[in-house]
């Protein structure tokens, strides 16, 4: 999982830029499973300024995620707007935690003790509800000999099966 939030550390680090120009809407999504403590492990990293329109939008005032209670709403919507399934069931996400910037928003997810398996399907809608030009990419890396895979959700394409 270390390897995992270095690699976010270096994308939030990477975010300002977007947010800057911030002429386009993205998010970024790492799934992989850890063999050593069996979970698969999600990271996203959105666009702070972003994600903080959306809840302003959807609750009316002002929202500081640094506050547990305001955590919440996030952990809420991302619920229903980042979602895996296998065989039509539902897989568990665990919120492990969040950091927030004045620049990004990055999430920490995992499925206990659960490799993702091929075939598996992801709806990804983060943020598209609300920025129609939103782009999320999601990296599945490889486990048991698969290669990693990447795709991109937008507002016309929020579901996907994985290989």
């Amino acid at each position: 999982m270390l390897r995992r939030f270095r690699k976010a550390a270096l994308v939030a680090a990477l975010f300002p830029v977007a947010a800057a120009a911030h002429n386009y809407h993205m998010g970024l999504a790492d799934i992989g499973y850890n063999a050593a403590t069996g979970n698969t492990e999600i990271v996203h990293t959105y666009t702070a300024h972003d994600v903080e329109a959306l809840l302003t939008n959807l609750y009316g005032r002002q929202f500081d995620l640094g506050m547990e209670e305001d955590q919440e709403a996030l952990r809420r919507y991302l619920d229903k707007r980042f979602v895996l399934t296998v065989d039509g069931r539902h897989l568990p996400l665990q919120w492990v935690g969040m950091k927030a910037s004045a620049d990004t928003i990055t999430v920490f997810q995992q499925i206990d003790r659960t490799a993702l398996p091929a075939g598996a399907v992801l709806k990804n809608g983060v943020l598209t509800d609300f920025l129609p030009a939103q782009i999320n990419t999601v990296n599945v890396g490889g486990s048991a000999g698969r290669a990693t895979v990447t795709l991109t959700f937008t507002a016309a394409q929020g579901e996907q099966r994985l290989p």
